[in-house]
């Protein structure tokens, strides 16, 4: 076999009789090299696109959440606290009550959801690192506190640095109550806005956030839940615990991992960098085609070799395979100069980030192309790169095989 590919690189890199077949092996290497390249970097981009998305939801999701598998609340208990911590894989949780709001602050308003969490919520969450301003304080023996995504702030002009009044909470009555004064259809009380969280729209849009005391103390419910949100020990799985959970808890509530918590967008995320790696894959299998021409011009240019090849002894299988790993070899070669090009452009990014989402003044999370390198993505492109220039050196390498003895010039 040794010998096959020795003849099959002097093929490749040979002077041929007719320069077009030099232009167009040239051509299809060049082809792979840049196919290579192109799919290196935008998995590259989609992964550092899906690993900043997953960080921005895992400042916010909890590992587990627990909610009532029927209605938007339940009723907390100690027989429920005692299941939830009977599990060593728990390391802590939080309880949380979320109810829908109509904020107002000054001469203005906004509707948002309230979001009531007890001490731990810090602890289970990544809360603490998305504060832009003021801290995550919710209560004080004085007064309680509201942390408010940035953009609700905005609609509300309110600054924390310079709070020169506190916001009035509003939440519809679930009870029925026949009153012609608007006032009396909510129940109201006041918070001092405190801190400022900047996550992603979704969030900052929607949340602000208060003690778990204020909003039960508020609706007059004392033991009334929507959530338990999970943080579980390094290394637990988190699908373990939750099927250790339902068997613990029953049909009445409804577990959620982390991921099955945005499970839509997640999916979305993987089947766009499917999608992408395919047509990608399906643009190098056209460029495959200049691959096929170039070797069957090789073919043709190469009769008399093949016949003197045959004269001595070698047979169609190793003929065969000499045209497949010319193929190849093109192939190999360009699609390792556009990996390693790639590469390069991709530590450049991290490091550097060079190219830019928008000006400097833009609302992006980040500045540059998020970029994440995966010595999988590198692997995947080479191995897609060497089944096809081995499937498309097929066709013509059967044909130098079948060559019959051509002594001519």
């Amino acid at each position: 076999m040794l010998y096959q590919v020795k003849i099959a690189f002097r093929y490749l890199f040979s002077k041929k009789s007719t320069n077009a077949i030099n232009i167009v092996t040239w051509i299809s290497m060049l082809g792979m090299c840049f196919g290579a390249f192109a799919l290196v970097v935008v998995l590259s981009v989609f992964n550092g696109f899906e690993h900043l998305v997953v960080s921005l939801y895992n400042s916010f999701y909890p590992e587990i959440q627990i909610t009532a598998a029927k209605g938007k609340f339940f009723y907390d208990s100690d027989a429920l606290q005692q299941k939830i911590k009977s599990l060593p894989e728990i390391v802590n949780s939080t309880a949380v009550l979320e109810e829908n709001a109509y904020i107002q602050y000054a001469d203005r308003d906004y509707l948002a959801v309230v979001k009531g969490v007890d001490s731990n919520y810090l602890s289970v969450t990544g809360m603490q690192k998305t504060i832009k301003a003021g801290s995550f304080l919710l209560k004080t023996n004085e007064f309680p506190y509201a942390v408010l995504g940035a953009n609700i702030a905005s609609a509300l002009s309110l600054n924390v640095d310079r709070v020169t009044e506190a916001m009035t909470i509003n939440i519809p009555r679930s009870d029925e109550v026949t009153t012609f004064a608007p006032e009396d259809a909510f129940y109201s009380a006041s918070a001092i806005p405190g801190g400022i969280f900047s996550i992603q729209q979704e969030f900052d849009s929607k949340y602000v956030f208060v003690s778990l005391d204020f909003i039960r103390n508020l609706l007059g419910e004392n033991t009334l839940l929507s959530a338990y949100e999970l943080k579980l020990k390094q290394g637990a799985k988190a699908e373990e615990v939750s099927r250790k959970l339902k068997n613990l808890l029953g049909d009445s509530f409804t577990i959620k991992t982390k991921y099955e918590q945005k499970e839509t967008l997640y999916r979305i995320m993987k089947m766009e960098r499917w999608a992408v790696y395919a047509i990608l894959t399906f643009i190098m299998i056209i460029v495959s085609f200049n691959i096929i021409g170039s070797l069957y011009m090789v073919v043709l240019d190469k009769q008399k070799d093949i016949s003197i090849l045959k004269s001595m002894g070698a047979t169609a299988p190793d003929v065969q395979r000499i045209f497949v790993f010319q193929g190849v070899l093109a192939a190999l070669i360009g699609a390792g100069i556009g990996i390693i090009l790639a590469i390069i452009v991709c530590l450049l990014q991290i490091h550097f980030g060079f190219v830019k989402l928008g000006s400097s003044s833009s609302t992006f999370v980040v500045d540059a192309y998020p970029v994440k390198l995966l010595f999988s993505d590198v692997l995947l492109t080479f191995f897609t790169v060497m089944n096809i220039a081995a499937v498309a050196s097929f066709l013509p390498s059967r044909v130098a095989a079948k060559s019959p003895l051509n002594f001519n010039e």
